[in-house]
């Protein structure tokens, strides 16, 4: 197989070629996490046959390539092609980002948050300058479902999370878990199944999923607390310039397909796997418990200061410009989308595909998009 020369001229896409150009995709999860497996094997999958298998992507799993804390300057650097990258992991550079990723906290459907942030990401130009001036193009992102308490001793009230080390992604939990007396910690998530099992951390706030895909928490955690704690947002889909600009027009609508369908199969996957994972908690001894009301009154009174002090708070101590008409832009988009999704089957990854493509990826123009 070829591999890609940045900066070379591609060969014309052809069906049945007989060679074909291999690019690399970094993606520091496990191949059996959802973010992994949908997104980037079944994505690798799909773009080798819509193109007749003249593209191929070869998938480097676990921080193979690149770790997490540096996946966006490798992608810059042309380590990879296409990666995935959790903002948070490069806050002085990605400010704006983190700062809508704040919004996840308050965020209502985790579907629609989703879709909003991709299409926040794939249209706001104030979105893709950041993203642009830091080497790469954002092309598609994900929510995880709500988060919860997962945790080697219970929590139940707001009490219970006093001196506890709390394993956090972003600026609202790391504030949510100062609140209540517990100690934010900001660790890889590749690294709380160790953390948990050697107790330098005594929970992490997560999705139920990484219970059993991929992360396996559930072979060390003994509790789990249902309290839904908004989702966290990342780009799933971030590509190295010149790789993009080399492209052909018609295998960037491959790649830019293939994006669509693979956000759609990984938000489908977590919907179902939400509640397969705390089953599957249950039979394995985890104690699953369900907030006390004083939490619940607790976490929406911290709610309802997020977005009104977010504003002022991320020009403060991020040091960027005004950024309400973004967070209002992402707030109009979320709303957009929560209408859209409404009637679709949330277990049918074909049915959210279509619908993400007719409002969104269809209208992406294959020949000037991140081409400016």
């Amino acid at each position: 197989m070829k591999r890609l020369l940045l900066g070379a001229t591609l060969l014309p896409l052809l069906a049945g070629a007989a060679s074909a150009e291999t690019y690399q995709a970094t993606n520091w999860m496990a191949p059996a996490h959802i973010l992994n497996e949908f997104p980037y094997q079944e994505f690798a999958k799909d773009v080798a046959a819509a193109s007749g298998g003249a593209m191929e992507i070869e998938v480097y799993s676990s921080g193979a390539l690149v770790p997490a804390p540096t996946t966006m300057q490798g992608l810059a650097d042309g380590v990879a092609q296409i990666g995935i990258v959790y903002p948070g992991y490069t806050p002085s550079e990605l400010p704006l980002n983190n700062t809508i990723n704040d919004m996840g906290f308050v965020a209502k459907d985790d579907l629609a948050a989703a879709f909003a942030w991709t299409e926040l990401g794939l249209t706001n130009k104030k979105v893709q300058a950041e993203w642009s001036k830091n080497g790469g193009i954002f092309a598609g992102g994900y929510s995880t479902p709500f988060y919860n308490f997962i945790c080697m001793s219970e929590i139940v009230t707001p009490a219970d999370v006093a001196g506890k080390k709390v394993r956090v992604a972003g600026t609202a939990q790391t504030e949510w878990i100062q609140s209540l007396g517990g100690v934010p910690v900001s660790v890889p998530i590749g690294d709380v199944y160790s953390g948990l099992e050697r107790g330098s951390i005594d929970c992490t706030m997560s999705d139920p999923t990484n219970l059993d895909k991929g992360n396996k928490f559930w072979e060390v955690a003994k509790t789990v607390n249902t309290l839904p704690m908004g989702v966290v947002v990342g780009a799933t889909y971030v590509m190295n310039k010149d790789f993009w600009v080399g492209l052909e027009p018609a295998q960037r609508r491959i790649i830019l397909d293939a994006m669509a369908t693979g956000l759609a199969r990984s938000q489908v996957a977590y919907h179902v796997g939400v509640q397969a994972a705390l089953e599957g908690s249950k039979e394995r001894g985890l104690k699953v418990t369900e907030p006390t009301q004083e939490m619940r009154d607790t976490l929406a009174a911290f709610q309802s200061q997020v977005a009104s002090k977010l504003p002022a708070k991320a020009m403060a101590e991020r040091g960027i410009d005004d950024p309400t008409d973004v967070l209002n832009d992402y707030t109009a988009l979320e709303a957009k989308w929560t209408g859209l999704l409404a009637d679709v089957d949330r277990t049918d990854a074909d049915a959210v595909a279509a619908i993400l493509k007719a409002n969104l990826y269809d209208k992406i123009d294959e020949n000037s998009f991140g081409l400016e």
